[in-house]
């Protein structure tokens, strides 16, 4: 099941963003094939699942990429596929021998994906780099903290997950779709620095409009309002707040007890850390569960904030099956869900090389041909 059923991506092993979209691929439905380094491949596999969660859903091969036969290998995977992902620095995989112009010959109608930081050409394209470093340049990681603090990184959703291995996966299923007509494979060029800058639409016309200042952490979605913030609680926890809206904004008020205050009005930014504070001592007077009691529930658009630990034990998260046990370990299941081909839970994360043997027979590879390329060294 899944609506990506029938579909063969071949994923080159990475780090980041590369799995994760190659995650996002399989748990929604397509038979994906992980090429991981011949040197990693463990001499003896364990009997447990490996607890790399971003590789669930797929089978895995070790092969040795460096030696020429390598090359020769991946690209006869290639022949039946129907996408390839690749996260190397512009030119690596072309060294290698099997870049876009060599797979394409062996595919045309293949769609190439190739996941940089920088993008595959730039004054930057062949310059190492993380995520903070992307999302620093894209104009993302500048306004993210409070006001008179350091930018804070936001773990590396932005850069790696968000504008990198969701934008692969949107890229290559855009390729499909066009693929599909044409009948002509192409060249997905995904890097982190464009997809960080296009998360940063809406902020870029706020500013066009004159509603969103440069300082750091006096906007409404920055942590500078009053009304969209996290408070601490009496329990030494947090809750969310993100009463916007004027009418979402009156039932705050009124659950606070404070309508009958002669209260500044919402959108005056200079009260706003007056009424920071008024509300900051208001809710270190609660526990955390005592405002889910009194808030959890209505529109003033309120929530507890939940460790990693809680998340999944809450009766929303439960009852939607947000999180889901895989060979004893509780990770997200897929997502988005689909109303007549939904995914089915993947598979737990396998080990480098697990099914090598399995994955070439299935490529048309004899044993004794298998069996030379293990004598050889170009598969483990």
């Amino acid at each position: 099941m899944g609506p990506l059923t029938g579909v063969k991506v071949i994923e080159v092993a990475g780090i980041g963003p590369g799995p994760f979209c190659a995650m996002m691929l399989a748990d929604m439905g397509a038979e994906v094939i992980r090429i991981d380094r011949a040197d990693k491949v463990p001499k003896q596999i364990p009997d447990s699942p490996s607890l790399d969660l971003l590789n669930r859903g797929r089978r895995s091969v070790g092969l040795n990429l460096k030696d020429p036969r390598g090359a020769e290998v991946l690209l006869k995977l290639v022949e039946s596929a129907d996408a390839l992902i690749e996260g190397f620095r512009p030119g690596v995989a072309e060294r290698l021998g099997f870049g876009p112009d060599v797979a394409l010959a062996a595919n045309p109608k293949l769609v190439y994906g190739r996941m940089t930081g920088w993008g595959q050409d730039g004054p930057l394209a062949e310059v190492a780099g993380h995520d903070i470093n992307y999302i620093a340049l894209a104009g993302a990681l500048e306004p993210v903290g409070r006001a008179g603090e350091p930018p804070t990184p936001p773990l590396n959703l932005v850069g790696d997950f968000g504008g990198g291995g969701m934008l692969l996966a949107f890229g290559v299923a855009c390729g499909l779709v066009e693929a599909a007509k044409s009948g002509k494979g192409q060249v997905v060029d995904a890097a982190m620095v464009d997809g960080a800058a296009i998360l940063m639409t809406m902020f870029h016309s706020f500013r066009a409009m004159g509603v969103w200042n440069d300082e750091r952490g006096t906007n409404i979605l920055d942590s500078g309002a009053h009304f969209y913030d996290v408070y601490e609680t009496a329990d030494s926890k947090y809750v969310s707040i993100g009463s916007i809206e004027p009418q979402f904004y009156k039932e705050l008020i009124e659950r606070l007890g404070l309508e009958g205050e002669d209260l500044p009005w919402q959108m005056d930014r200079g009260n706003w850390p007056m009424l920071k504070q008024r509300l900051a001592k208001i809710f270190k007077e609660k526990t955390r569960d005592e405002w889910c009691e009194l808030l959890e529930g209505t529109d003033v658009c309120f929530a507890p904030v939940l460790t990693m630990a809680e998340a999944p034990s809450h009766p929303h998260n439960v009852e939607r099956s947000t999180f889901v046990d895989i060979a004893g370990v509780l990770q997200a299941r897929p997502a988005p869900r689909f109303s007549r081909t939904d995914p089915e839970i993947p598979v737990p994360p396998a080990h480098p090389g697990q099914h090598t043997d399995g994955i070439l027979a299935d490529a048309g590879f004899s044993e004794g041909e298998i069996a030379e390329l293990r004598e050889a060294a170009v598969v483990a």
